[in-house]
């Protein structure tokens, strides 16, 4: 079963981190990315650039409108993801409990895989 683990962070402006901050930041992450690549449950990740490079389509009536910047006023932005592919929640929990953070939170959620789940849960209603 596969999960998205959504790093949701605050984001601090590029010059208020040192190189000594982003170098072991970089370790870390790495070191977390292998364990998980050796253990067979990495799908793919990344980390994403500043909110305020993101472009966002707004739904509603009529044509979509397209904005510059973030889509949310929030302090905590998604920072970046990795998607895994792990037997159930409780292994993809202890996989999210071994992400080097000191702060910030990550968001766990089940991905929906060809729209089996969205079916069932139709018929089932």
């Amino acid at each position: 079963m596969q999960f998205m683990l959504a790093l949701i962070a605050e984001e601090r402006p590029w010059e208020e981190v040192t190189p000594d901050e982003v170098k072991k930041n970089l370790a870390e992450m790495g070191q977390f990315n292998a364990e998980l690549t050796e253990a067979g449950a990495m799908v793919t990740g990344a980390g994403l650039q500043e909110r305020a490079t993101g472009t966002t389509v707004h739904y509603g009536d009529g044509e979509p409108l397209v904005t510059d910047g973030p889509f949310a006023e929030t302090k905590e932005q998604l920072s970046g993801f990795w998607i895994i592919d792990v037997e159930n929640l409780d292994e993809a929990l202890a996989w999210a409990k071994k992400i080097p953070f000191t702060s910030n939170h990550v968001e766990i959620r089940p991905m929906v895989t060809g729209g089996k789940e969205l079916l069932e849960k139709a018929e089932r209603s």
